[in-house]
């Protein structure tokens, strides 16, 4: 087969972000661009590695544009000698699934077709990253090396080949490299049946035990109705809008109060079941309730933390644990109970990579409603969803007691997250700009009623290798533990998105208004921004 030389010239705007590179759909569809990148990637991969040894695993979420970013992909693999190419069947493959196909089936690594919580279709958002041999997303020096080659790029090379038949379990080859269409449930089924004890959940729900889980049209679907439905024993029906579809029927597919509005609605009702759960588009994110309650992804990392070992798959206890410097400090007080260490890492799941390849982090999480295990290098969504069912399981008592008692044990961070979303990227620049110059001058300063004690912005100098990432995010710490946080998150493709983070730590056994609690946090925080000078409002789009 002829491998075809196609000239082209770089794209100024392929730099990826912690979570690869993420556009708007109609830009991936540009002649060259997709191609351009997954030109950069092999060439970066191949400065470590001979292709024609190794196997490379593709997948995505399902969104627009998914199946025919997989055939471009193929013909490249094919052009670029790859070995062979694993292929989840109909393109589809979640986050966490796709970690659990590398490392279970020795990978050199993957690429994911996702551009994770955001909406999809063809007006809306399509993304890419490349995930290494531990199943994690690339590391920066890796991020930073495909995104050098984007700049100098003039051809990618490909091959012409028929479309490869995504639906049906088959090994097909394109030149000399193998295509093998594989089960996109079997080898994260397996690893979840690893960890989990589904005799006692069967027993649970054989007890007359409901949930809801809310899938969001997602990619976690399917993987949903076979674990909890046909293995765990929950009744049919109890995953909701389980197909995934291109524009994930319309919706944001984000779990949260807002986004997941439906969910939310269910679990305040007369009829509401024991449990509801929700996850967003690629599967990584879940969102944890109880009837007419709420649990902060904190919150619920300090609780599988608080019960990891009535887990089976974490009976032995914890290495440690990690947050992301946002994340409330909830697991902090657990892990200080364990006597395990407690890790506080930059935004973005590699960070949590390092601790889990170095032995020394079990459990991880961030605010943005992602938890995961060292069962993969992924946050997990359908995962944290198991072990809350197994912590229900052992506990038998409903997901607010649970809650309320680890408050009563340990206190409780009292926390918002608020979005602010689409806004002018150059005025958000100048803003954390300006507060940056700011910050040492805040330091001794009266705020909401304590004393400044730390304003940085935090830098992380990684345990594991000594790599050192600055700028990860505007802290401000007082002399009462509280906290206020903002950063501006990578994870959007249009404008910026300011989050802003109010904690305040409280052993008062939980039961006072979070709003009452945190509103001299949010008044003085709002004054410090400047936000009404910058974009015409204080109102955030989003509060969780």
């Amino acid at each position: 087969m002829t491998i075809k030389t196609i000239q082209t010239k770089p794209f100024q705007d392929q730099r990826p972000g912690t979570s690869g590179l993420r556009k708007k759909t109609r830009i991936f569809m540009q002649e060259h661009y997709l191609e351009n990148f997954v030109q950069a990637v092999f060439n970066a991969v191949k400065a470590d590695a001979d292709p024609p040894a190794q196997t490379l695993v593709v997948g995505g979420d399902g969104r627009y544009y998914n199946r025919s970013a997989v055939q471009i992909i193929l013909r490249m693999a094919s052009a670029n000698g790859w070995g062979r190419v694993l292929v989840g069947r109909s393109g589809i493959l979640s986050t966490p699934a796709m970690s659990a196909v590398i490392r279970r089936r020795k990978a050199l690594g993957g690429l994911v077709l996702s551009a994770s919580h955001n909406p999809g279709g063809i007006d809306e958002d399509f993304g890419i990253k490349y995930n290494i041999a531990n199943g994690g997303p690339a590391p920066e020096k890796l991020t930073e090396r495909i995104y050098q080659e984007t700049l100098r790029i003039q051809e990618y090379f490909t091959v012409d080949h028929t479309d490869v038949d995504l639906d049906r379990e088959a090994e097909h080859h394109v030149g000399g490299t193998g295509i093998l269409i594989i089960d996109s449930l079997s080898d994260y089924t397996a690893v979840m049946e690893e960890l989990f004890d589904f005799g006692s959940l069967r027993k649970l729900f054989e007890s007359g035990f409901r949930m809801a889980f809310d899938a969001m049209n997602g990619v976690t679907g399917p993987y949903a109705v076979h674990i909890l439905e046909e293995i765990a024993g929950a009744p049919q029906g109890t995953v909701l809008r389980g197909t995934p579809l291109e524009d994930f029927g319309g919706h944001h597919p984000d779990p949260n109060l807002v986004y997941a509005a439906e969910l939310v609605q269910l679990m305040s009702s007369s009829s509401a079941p024991d449990f509801g759960a929700a996850c967003d588009g690629d599967g990584d994110r879940n969102m944890i309730l109880g009837k007419n309650f709420f649990v902060t992804p904190g919150d619920s990392l300090a609780i599988l933390a608080e019960h990891a070992t009535k887990i089976p798959g974490y009976s032995g206890g914890l290495a440690g644990v990690a947050r992301s410097m946002p994340t409330s400090m909830a697991v902090d007080r657990v892990a200080k109970e364990l006597g395990v260490p407690a890790y506080e890492t930059p935004t973005g799941w590699k960070f949590f990579g390092n601790l889990m390849d170095a032995g020394m982090c079990t459990l991880c999480g961030e605010e943005s409603f992602g938890t995961g295990s060292n069962h993969v290098r992924e946050k997990d969504g359908l995962w944290a969803v198991l072990a809350w069912l197994s912590v229900l399981a052992s506990v038998q008592r409903p997901v607010s007691e649970i809650v309320t008692d680890h408050w009563k044990r340990f206190g409780r961070s009292y926390y918002q997250r608020h979005d602010h979303e689409k806004l002018n990227a150059g005025a958000a620049s100048e803003m954390i700009s300006n507060i940056r110059q700011r910050l040492l001058l805040l330091e001794g300063t009266d705020f909401a009623g304590s004393k400044i004690v730390l304003a940085d912005d935090f830098q992380y100098v990684d345990p594991v290798d000594g790599s050192i990432s600055k700028n990860q995010g505007i802290r401000i710490l007082l002399d009462d533990s509280s906290r206020i946080v903002c950063r501006l998150s990578g994870t959007g493709t249009e404008g910026a998105t300011l989050r802003i983070y109010l904690e305040r730590y409280l052993k008062d056994g939980g039961v006072r208004d979070i709003s009452e609690v945190l509103s001299a946090l949010k008044a003085e925080a709002t004054k410090l921004l400047e936000l009404v000078r910058y974009f015409g409002t204080d109102v955030p789009d989003v509060i969780t």
